[in-house]
């Protein structure tokens, strides 16, 4: 089996594996290193670790290969037999990470 960790940022949880790509929320830290140190689950494939609710001392490494904006997603209110309606926008902001290592 292979190794993987799940962490928590941004208030969502991801599985992860050394050398996965992950898009997550925005972390506002410029492109180079990242630790995750909210670990939730760690397996090396044999033993598998679980967190109450975080694994002390278990931090997973990455490295962040830039930011961007998610496609647009169209928000549209309408109310029937009113004439209302109302047409918005929304890009959500997300970091692109590459995953080095989980230790």
């Amino acid at each position: 089996m292979k190794s993987f960790a799940i962490i928590e940022t941004g208030g969502k949880q991801y599985m992860v594996s050394k050398g996965d790509t992950i898009l997550c929320e925005r972390l506002g830290v410029p492109e180079g290193p990242v630790r995750f140190e909210k670990v939730l689950l760690k397996s090396d494939g044999k033993e598998v670790s679980f967190g109450t609710p975080y694994i002390s001392g278990a931090v997973v490494s990455g490295t962040v290969l830039g930011e961007g904006r998610d496609k647009k997603k169209v928000v549209f209110r309408f109310h029937s037999k009113t004439r209302y309606s109302k047409l918005k926008g929304h890009r959500q902001a997300h970091a692109e990470v590459s995953i080095t290592d989980i230790a």
